[in-house]
């Protein structure tokens, strides 16, 4: 049976702090940014060892989805109402991708902002709605979870998907291996 988008999160995330291993996540510290993925607490610009943190309480689109009188695929608000993490680097089979995350709830209110934005530009190009998780090493393109039927496309920026990677998020992370910088 296929594991849900959280049990795949959770998997991906797991296998990510274990790859980590050994040199640790390390992150620069910035007091100005809190976040409880710290481990530690530093003068700014050191670097600190960090770790993704469950969610308590979980975030919420629900502001969003009233603006834009949208609702959002299920599968999109539970991976950015998992976790307060670092932005995840990743292999994919078709090429190195990194996985957007929110770091705090400041960087949660930006991802909502941008996200806006991009949505009401697919819909002034009269475009199907499209949600960004990611980035790839393709500039200009990223990773984006189809609004109504779940599934996951590479994007040019812009432009309607051009190819389909996965039938779901949690199909698509299952795929991929960690790479920590």
């Amino acid at each position: 049976m296929a594991l849900t988008i959280s049990a795949q999160l959770d998997k991906f995330v797991s296998s990510y702090v274990e790859h980590a291993k050994g040199e640790g996540l390390k992150i620069a510290f910035d007091s100005e940014w809190p976040s409880p993925c710290y481990e530690e607490t530093a003068k700014d610009g050191e670097l600190v060892e960090w770790a993704p943190k469950r969610q308590s309480p979980p975030l919420s689109f629900n502001n969003v989805e009233d603006a834009l009188s949208l609702k959002l695929h299920a599968d999109y608000c539970c991976y950015f109402t998992t976790y307060y993490s670092d932005n995840l680097k990743a292999k994919a089979p078709q090429g190195d991708c990194e996985l957007l995350q929110v770091f705090n709830r400041e960087d949660f209110e930006r991802l909502q902002q941008n996200l806006i934005g991009h949505l009401l530009m697919k819909q002034r190009l009269n475009q199907a709605p499209t949600l960004f998780f990611g980035l790839t090493d393709e500039e200009d393109f990223i990773l984006t979870v189809i609004n109504e039927t779940g599934e996951v496309a590479l994007e040019q920026v812009g432009q309607a998907p051009t190819q389909i990677l996965a039938n779901s998020l949690a199909e698509f992370i299952e795929q991929l291996s960690p790479l920590n910088a």
